[in-house]
Parts: structure tokens; C-alpha cells; sequence
């Protein structure tokens, strides 16, 4: 286990640092001038210059790569020349100083994503934390109604093969699978937020913190949740649906599957002692995989439905051209990414003991 442990580990660090490089030269060779955008309708050339001296846009594109490193590096190098980009100024890290060589001094810190552009100097990982636990709420909130409803319609369609119910049930599911999700995010907010709204109470756009009445302090709105929820879940739901029957009618092939039922042990027992669990493998797959996808592609159904999420700010720092938070989101999501998939691999042990970690 602490093997296979490190070897992920050091896999994850890899690919981090090989996302961290393919994000830096992409957004580094987009047209437009940062510290012009950050000036905006106050740019003089001295205060330009002082911008481009902060955050080191006076430099070659290679030497801002080696600084951006240097920032996101639990272990940096810092200078002791209050001219230099890579000074440590008080208050910039939370660090423990290690030790200095000369005019070096060698630092341990938290990773560095820097500051917004176009937020007054507010700390990437700020923005990003006021952001994500929406997006966690509401991507774990479609894959707890996906899963469930997704396991039960899988179930009841392999018990009744080939009958009308299955078929409606593999109709739904396709349809499903075809949808976009921005076209479903519009869809279910003109209907149960406009059409409907006299019956299900429920707004067209929302957030989970919302101002009360009153403009006195934020509450949380659980009603927010259910339309941005329901089309986020709906195509891994019909993913789950297909997985499901299609896992399960190969378990029910299976000789101890055979065996059980020989003993007299009823359906249900079947199902819920042998074959579910040994049917999940796929399932556990595909729920993993859509999760972390949710993480990084809420995007359209946050900013339709207004949800304060991950999605939304990724839109946001697009239109405004946010390099910080833009990069410092993309590796977030790459980093749940693998932290999933260390995880899913630890499930499938558990589902199946056959399975070894190698």
C-alpha cells in the first residue's frame, strides 16, 4: 500500500508540473497586455512599468515561468534585494525560513497562485476558496441523485430485460446521454423557475448564500440547489443507468450467482448480497470520472443558473481575461482529478478483493 502510495505521488507531481507548464505558455502567448488590463482606464507609463516590475511582466517568458514555479513550490528560493520579483516580502507567504546562502534564502510555504487581476489585489486561493465548496456541494448533489436513482432504474431494468419497462427505462437514459447540459440548464429554468414557479417556489437563478429580505446577512437557500443539481446529474445518471443493467446481467451469468439461487436464497437476497456489489466495479469507474469532470465542467449550468460556483469564476476570469485565477483554477481541478483517482482505486479493493494495488 505505501508503495503503490508513492508511485501515485510521484506520478501526481508529474502531472502537475506538466499541467502547470502547458497552462503557463498557453495563456502566456494569449494577446493583450496584463498589466494594461489591470491599469484599465488609469494606465500612465510610470505606474505601468511599477506593475509590470510587481509582477515581473518585465521579464522573459521564461524567467516568469522559473518565478511562477518558484511560487507554486512548497520548497522556493528567495532573494534578500527588496528590487528583486522574488523578495520575500512580509505578509506575501506564510513560510518558515529554512536557511540562507548569501543573498538566497531557502523557504517552506504553502503554494503560491498569487493575486487576481481584477480583484484588487485578492489572493487566488481566496477566490478560489470562496468558490469551490459551491461547486463541491452542488457536484456531490448530482452524483448522490445520479448514483441512487442511477442504481435502482439499473436494477429494475435488468430484472424486467426486454419488457416495456426496461425499454422506456434505456429511452429515458438515452435521451439523457444526448442532452447537453447547458441546453438542459435553460430548459429546466424557463420551466420549473418561470412556467411552473407558482407551484414549485423555485427561482430561475440562485446561489446557495443569498441576501435576506431585509439585506442583513447571507442565508443559506437549499431550494437554490435542486434545479442546478437535477441537470448536472442527468447525464451521469443515464450513464449509471446503462452501466448498471449492463453489469448486473453479466453478474447474473456468473456460476455463484447460479449457486445462490440453487440454495434457495430469494431475489433480493441475490441481489442485494452477491450481485450488486460485484456489479459496482463499472459504475464506481464512471461515477469517479464524472465527479472530477463535474468539478471542471459545471461551468454552463453554474453561470445560467447563477450558482457562485468554480464554473462561474472560470467564466468570469475568461471575460476578463483573470490569468491568475484562471491558472490557479485549472490545477486545482487537475489536482482533484488524481486525488479521485487515487481514491476510485482504493474503492475497487474494497469491491473486489481480487483487486491489488500494484
Amino acid at each position: 500500500m505505501i508503495g503503490y502510495l508513492l508511485n501515485k505521488i510521484g506520478y501526481a507531481l508529474l502531472t502537475l508540473f506538466g499541467v502547470v507548464t502547458v497552462i503557463f505558455f498557453l495563456f502566456n502567448v494569449l494577446p493583450g497586455d496584463p498589466a494594461q488590463m489591470m491599469l484599465g482606464q488609469n494606465e500612465d507609463s510610470e505606474q505601468l512599468q511599477l506593475i509590470k516590475q510587481k509582477y515581473g511582466f518585465d521579464k522573459s517568458t521564461t524567467t516568469q515561468y522559473l518565478y511562477y514555479l518558484n511560487d507554486l513550490s512548497p520548497i522556493s528560493i528567495h532573494s534578500n534585494s527588496e528590487d528583486d520579483y522574488t523578495y520575500l516580502k512580509p505578509g506575501k507567504y506564510h513560510e518558515n525560513r529554512l536557511f540562507s546562502v548569501g543573498n538566497k534564502t531557502v523557504v517552506l510555504k504553502l503554494p503560491y497562485l498569487r493575486e487576481s487581476f481584477t480583484k484588487q489585489g485578492k489572493l487566488v486561493s481566496q477566490v478560489l476558496s470562496e468558490t469551490l465548496p459551491n461547486t463541491f456541494v452542488l457536484a456531490i448533489t448530482a452524483i448522490v441523485i445520479a448514483m441512487l436513482l442511477g442504481v435502482f432504474l439499473g436494477v429494475v431494468s435488468a430484472l424486467n430485460k426486454d419488457t416495456w419497462l426496461d425499454k422506456c427505462i434505456q429511452i429515458i437514459s438515452t435521451f439523457g446521454m444526448s442532452v447537453p447540459s447547458f441546453f438542459s440548464a435553460i430548459l429546466f429554468a424557463w420551466l420549473f423557475g418561470f412556467v411552473l414557479h407558482k407551484y414549485t417556489h423555485l427561482e430561475m437563478t440562485g446561489s446557495l448564500y443569498e441576501l435576506d429580505d431585509f439585506g442583513e446577512g447571507m442565508h443559506i437557500r437549499w431550494k437554490n440547489l435542486i434545479l442546478p443539481a437535477i441537470v448536472l446529474g442527468i447525464r451521469p445518471l443515464a450513464v449509471v443507468i446503462q452501466l448498471m443493467r449492463n453489469s448486473l446481467l453479466e453478474v447474473f451469468n456468473q456460476d455463484y450467482i447460479r449457486t445462490a439461487r440453487a440454495k434457495g436464497l430469494s431475489e433480493f437476497q441475490i441481489i442485494r448480497k452477491h450481485a450488486i456489489k460485484n456489479a459496482l466495479n463499472p459504475v464506481v469507474t464512471a461515477i469517479s470520472g464524472w465527479f472530477a469532470s463535474m468539478l471542471a465542467g459545471a461551468v454552463f449550468v453554474e453561470y445560467i443558473f447563477g450558482w457562485n460556483g468554480l464554473g462561474k469564476e472560470i467564466v468570469n476570469a475568461l471575460n476578463t481575461l483573470d490569468l491568475p485565477v484562471i491558472m490557479g483554477a485549472v490545477l486545482i481541478i487537475a489536482l482533484l482529478f488524481i486525488i479521485i483517482n487515487i481514491f476510485v482505486d482504493l474503492i475497487y479493493v474494497w469491491l473486489d478483493p481480487k483487486v491489488k494495488l500494484e
